[in-house]
C-alpha cells in the first residue's frame, strides 16, 4: 500500500491524500491568484513521487517549472519557514509536454473518426438539426468503409451527402443543403482556429500519457495558452482524452493508486452552454472511468461552475479563497462552504473569503472513502521551480522525451477524400457504368466497393482492397476507429 500523501499542513494537523482513494476524483477551486496553479502542481509531484503519471493543460504557461529543481524562491523559504519544513527538498520531475499545434510540444492529434459525431457537434456548435446531418454524413461513410480521418475527409464526405441528398434520404433521412452549408462554414472556422492540425494522423495514443521514468510518474503538460483562445475546441479536445481512457484502458476495480490522474483546468468551459445529453454523458463518464483506475480533478474558480450531479462525483476537495462582492458571490460562497463536511471548530462560510494565497479549505476522503471533516491549512510547496521556463529548455526536453519523432510530422494516408475523388473521376463521363450510379448508394459507389465482373464473380474493389490491408496492419485499432463510438458507444448511446 502506498503511504499517504502529504498536500498541505498548518500547525496542528497535516492533510493527506490516499492513493487508494485518489481515483475518486476531486476539486481545486478559488478566485484568481489564490494559490490553485501552485496546488495543482503539489498534487501532481506528490502523484509523481508514487509512480502515478498525471495529465496537465498549462493555460497561462507556468506549470513547466515542475520539469526543473527549485530553489531560490524567497517567497517558497518563508512558506517552507512558516510551516517548519526547512528541509524540503528541491527536486525537478520527468516531463512530457504536448501542443495540439506542435509548437511547444509534441502535436497531440485525433482523427475526425475517432472525435465522432457528438463531439465534433459540440466544437462546431451545432444545432440539432445540423447535428442530425453530421450523424446521418458518418453513418454513410461508416456503411461504406470510407474512413474520415481528416477535415479534408469530413469535408468532402459532406460534399458527397449534399450532392445524393435525395438518394440518401430514401435509407437515412432528409439532408437539408442548408444544413450541409453550415456545417462547412463551421469546418472553415475551426480551420482557422488550428482545427486542421488537430484533426488527423497519427493519432495520439492514450499509453503514452501513462509512462513512468525511474520509478517517477510522467507528468504530461499541455501547452494550452493558445488553445484556449478556442475555448470549444479546448474543451472538446480533453473531453476525447478523457473518453479514450475510458475507451482503451480495461476495468481495474479499487487499485493501490491511480494509473492516471487527469486535471482538467478551466472546467467551467467544459460545462458552459453544454447540451442537457452532453452533461449526462460527462456525469456518467467520471462516474465510470473509476473503475478504469483513472482519477479526475477538475480546477475551475467556483464549485458552482461544475453541475451538482458531475460536483456529487467529486470526493476529495481544495477550496481556496472566494470573492464576495454580490449578493449572487455571497450566495456561491455559502454553497461551496455547505459543500464540505462540517467542522464544528471551524466556520467555513467566512473562512472561504479570508484565506490568504495558498491557503485552502481541504477536506480528502477517509480509508472508507467518507469526506474527513475540512481543516484549515496551507498547501505545501512544491518541491520543482514555480513558473515557466526558458523555450530552449523545453525544446531540450522534447528532444530527449520518451515519444520524441513519434508524432512530430503528420501522416496523410489515403481515405474518404481521395476515395471520393477517384470515383468522381470514374463517372465524369458518361458510360454505361454511370447508367448504374442512379439506383442508390451502393451503386454510386460500386466502383469503389466491388461489383460483379462479366463471369459473375464478385471484383474486389479499391476500398475494399484497401481496407483488408489497413486491417492487416493496424488490427482492431482501425475496427474501433472506423466504428467509432467515443461519446456515445462508451456510455451506451448511439453509435454511429
Amino acid at each position: 500500500m502506498s503511504e499517504p500523501l502529504l498536500i498541505a499542513k498548518n500547525s496542528s494537523t497535516e492533510l493527506h491524500i490516499l492513493p487508494q482513494m485518489a481515483n475518486r476524483h476531486g476539486l481545486i477551486t478559488g478566485a484568481t491568484g489564490t494559490g490553485k496553479t501552485v496546488s495543482l502542481q503539489t498534487m501532481a509531484e506528490q502523484f509523481s513521487s508514487i509512480g502515478v503519471p498525471c495529465f496537465m493543460s498549462d493555460v497561462k504557461g507556468d506549470l513547466s517549472g515542475i520539469a526543473k529543481p527549485g530553489g531560490g524562491n524567497p517567497k517558497v523559504d518563508e512558506r517552507l519557514k512558516l510551516l517548519g519544513m526547512e528541509e524540503h527538498a528541491c527536486r525537478t520531475f520527468p516531463v512530457t509536454f504536448w501542443d495540439p499545434f506542435g509548437e511547444q510540444g509534441h502535436p497531440v492529434r485525433a482523427t475526425v473518426s475517432d472525435l465522432g459525431p457528438l463531439l465534433l457537434s459540440r466544437m462546431l456548435e451545432l444545432n440539432e438539426t445540423q447535428a442530425g446531418v453530421l450523424n446521418i454524413t458518418f453513418k454513410v461513410a461508416d456503411d461504406n468503409g470510407l474512413l474520415l480521418l481528416d477535415l479534408k475527409d469530413l469535408r468532402a464526405m459532406l460534399q458527397f451527402v449534399g450532392e445524393n441528398s435525395k438518394t440518401i434520404a430514401t435509407d437515412y433521412g432528409n439532408v437539408s443543403a442548408a444544413s450541409v452549408g453550415a456545417i462547412q462554414r463551421g469546418l472553415l472556422a475551426l480551420e482557422s482556429q488550428g482545427g486542421d492540425r488537430i484533426l488527423g494522423e497519427p493519432m495520439l495514443d492514450i499509453n503514452d500519457l501513462m509512462q513512468t521514468d525511474n520509478g517517477l510518474g510522467v507528468v504530461n503538460i499541455l501547452s494550452a495558452d493558445k488553445l484556449m483562445q478556442a475555448p470549444k475546441l479546448y474543451s472538446t479536445l480533453l473531453l476525447w482524452l478523457l473518453s479514450e481512457l475510458f475507451e482503451n484502458l480495461p476495468e481495474a476495480g479499487d487499485l493501490e493508486k491511480p494509473r492516471l490522474v487527469f486535471f482538467f483546468d478551466e472546467a467551467h468551459l467544459l460545462f458552459n452552454d453544454a447540451p442537457a445529453p452532453l452533461v449526462d454523458k460527462i456525469e456518467q463518464l467520471v462516474r465510470l472511468i473509476r473503475s478504469k483506475g483513472v482519477g479526475v480533478y477538475f480546477v475551475t474558480q467556483n464549485p458552482a461552475d461544475v453541475p451538482d450531479r458531475v460536483l456529487s462525483q467529486l470526493g476529495n476537495r481544495v477550496q481556496h479563497a472566494l470573492r464576495a462582492f454580490s449578493p449572487r458571490d455571497q450566495k456561491a460562497v455559502k454553497a461551496a462552504a455547505e459543500t464540505m463536511r462540517d467542522n464544528p471548530t471551524l466556520d467555513e462560510a467566512s473562512s472561504i473569503t479570508e484565506l490568504g494565497v495558498g491557503e485552502a479549505l481541504i477536506s480528502f476522503l477517509d480509508e472508507s472513502g467518507r469526506p474527513a471533516v475540512v481543516e484549515r491549512a496551507f498547501v505545501i510547496p512544491p518541491l520543482a521551480h514555480i513558473g515557466s521556463i526558458e523555450l530552449t529548455e523545453r525544446q531540450q526536453i522534447m528532444k530527449g522525451s520518451l515519444v520524441a519523432g513519434i508524432y512530430d510530422s503528420a501522416v496523410d494516408r489515403e481515405s474518404a477524400s481521395e476515395l471520393l475523388k477517384a470515383r468522381a473521376s470514374q463517372f465524369a463521363s458518361p458510360s454505361p457504368a454511370n447508367n448504374e450510379a442512379e439506383g442508390g448508394i451502393g451503386r454510386m459507389l460500386g466502383g469503389l466497393f466491388g461489383n460483379p465482373g462479366s463471369t459473375g464473380i464478385r471484383r474486389e474493389g479499391v476500398v475494399e482492397a484497401l481496407a483488408k490491408s489497413t486491417v492487416r496492419s493496424m488490427g482492431n485499432q482501425l475496427g474501433r476507429a472506423i466504428i467509432r463510438g467515443v461519446m456515445g458507444s462508451i456510455l451506451g448511446g448511439r453509435r454511429f
